[in-house]
Order: structure tokens, then sequence, then C-alpha cells
């Protein structure tokens, strides 16, 4: 089993970026995959609906050429359907937001203060969401 990283000491800040931890949400909610695929386009769920849970692909970083194994749902969310018109609106719960704007956005590192720019939410309040003790769908600060 993978070791999934533990929270810094440090408390996080308006400029602390934050990604989705994948590892600690698939340790610590057994609907993860669920979660994944409702947020797949009507094409994708279709295409998905037959195939065993958790179907390995191998994915390069293009800017890192680095080759990591991904599963095939998270990675066609992320290239594909967190791309299409409607994925994320201003309707949209804060949570949900944002863990749609960090798929969208290939899940790099976004600071608080980023993540409520592009929102258009405020930030302190994004950062006391997402940096209390309760992790929500797996949105952690990023540890390098």
């Amino acid at each position: 089993m993978s070791e999934v990283k533990k929270f810094s000491l440090i408390k996080p800040t308006l400029q602390t970026p934050f990604h989705i931890d994948f590892e600690w949400w698939r340790i610590k909610d057994t609907n993860w995959h669920v979660a994944l695929q409702s947020l797949l386009c009507p094409e994708h769920q279709e295409a998905f609906a037959g195939l065993p849970e958790g179907q390995m692909i191998d994915w390069v970083d293009l800017e890192s050429a680095e080759v990591r194994q991904l599963d095939g749902v998270q990675n066609t969310l992320i290239i594909h359907c967190a791309q299409q018109p409607g994925f994320l609106d201003e309707h949209t719960a804060l949570v949900d937001a944002i863990f749609r704007l960090l798929l969208a956005n290939g899940n790099t590192p976004i600071s608080a203060e980023e993540l409520g720019a592009r929102l258009n939410r405020p930030a302190d309040m994004i950062l006391k969401t997402i940096a209390g003790p309760r992790v929500y769908k797996g949105l952690r600060p990023y540890v390098a």
C-alpha cells in the first residue's frame, strides 16, 4: 500500500498550494471511484460503464516526461470531461467547485488566493474550508 502523506505542521496560508490527493481519497473513501465516474461526461460514462473499477493506464507528463500509472477514469476526467463547457459554473457548491477547478487544471496545485480569484469566491473562506481538520474529497495542501 502506498504511503499517505501527512499534514504539515505548518498552518496553511492564502499562498499555500492545494491539490487533490487521490491516494488519500482512495484510502479514506470507499466510494471515491463512484464519485469520479459521476463527473464523467455522458460519452465517457457510457464508455466506462462495463469496465472494471480501477483500470490503470500509462500517462506521460508532457513537462517532465515522467510516466505514471493512473486510473483510467481519473485520467479521462482530467484530460477530457473537466474541459467541457458546463463542467464548472457559478452555481457549483464551494467544495465541488474547488475540486472541479483542480481537475480542469490537471490537478496542478493552486493556492487559496488563486482559487478565490478563479472561482470569484473569497479566498479566506476557501482557506477556512479546505485547510481545516476535515478533508473534503482529498483536497489537501500540496507537499513537494
